[in-house]
């Protein structure tokens, strides 16, 4: 039976010690040795959160920031050692003016106040996407937060900005076909690895965890070629109510599942009691 720590506390009315528990109690469930190395989040709710209480767009994306910054500490505590946001993608540059104009301010605060709490915590910020479609100010930030943090050895913060993987799969396609024209690349020899090289991911594992808030089941044109054997965990929590707890129920689930990778459940067994 999977734990339901946001539904308890809710129904119950905990007191706060109680609370505490229960969050050490579901943190204490996770098994150390069967972490994923690299979890993704599609950060999706900010908007209906602000809606159900009566405030505009950005209120609910101000208050993501609080749920960034709570899952960025908690995977940074577990030893998770990557992790990627979806914070803005391409198609979002067709929302209101406003609203786009407002979270591109909101990104370079955000920013210029987390690197030294990024430092601090030993974590390495890294950004996908097409950055050339960033404001100026927005794009300056980022690169010197990337140069700062770029000593640290900890969890790698990955932010998918301005990102699609239609587009990431659209331009590694055209850089393959150039470098094969250019007759650095055999086509005959294309395979796998050679797509991944060209991918802006390249430099990090794929995902074994990927996980949804909202109550939305798709994907939305994130990390389709990374994903491809990747554990999908979706939640009804909005985002802005996501925090460690639930981060915690995330994985104790993903730990529950038999991972295949195309071969039967059998021989997943057998190889496990050969090792």
């Amino acid at each position: 039976m999977q734990l339901n720590f946001t539904t308890f506390a809710a129904q119950s009315k905990v007191s706060s010690f109680t609370v505490s528990f229960c969050k050490m109690s579901l943190k204490n469930s996770i098994n150390t040795q069967r972490l994923p190395r690299h979890i993704a989040i599609i950060m999706d709710g900010n908007g209906r959160w602000a809606e159900e209480r009566g405030e505009d767009r950005l209120f609910g994306h101000f208050h993501g920031v609080e749920s960034v910054r709570n899952i960025v500490e908690g995977c940074a505590e577990l030893g998770i050692e990557f992790l990627t946001l979806y914070a803005f993608s391409t198609e979002n540059w067709d929302r209101p003016a406003d609203e786009v104009s407002g979270l591109m301010e909101l990104l370079v605060d955000t920013i210029r106040k987390e690197v030294p709490t990024l430092n601090k915590n030993n974590i390495r910020l890294n950004v996908i996407g097409d950055m050339g479609m960033l404001p100026k100010a927005a794009y300056n930030e980022l690169q010197e937060a990337i140069k700062e943090t770029g000593h640290n050895t900890g969890l790698n913060l990955i932010m998918a900005l301005s990102y699609s993987s239609r587009w990431e799969i659209t331009n590694a396609v055209k850089e393959i076909a150039k470098a094969a024209k250019a007759g650095l690349l055999v086509p005959d020899e294309i395979n796998q690895t050679t797509i991944q090289q060209y991918l802006t991911t390249a430099d990090f594992p794929d995902p074994e965890l990927m996980i949804r808030t909202s109550g939305e089941y798709r994907i939305s044109n994130f990390l389709l070629y990374q994903l491809a054997y990747s554990e999908l965990y979706f939640t009804n929590t909005l985002w802005p109510d996501f925090r460690k707890e639930n981060l915690y129920e995330a994985i104790i689930d993903f730990q529950s599942r038999e991972r295949r990778f195309g071969k039967t459940g059998e021989q997943i067994k057998e190889e496990s009691t050969k090792s």
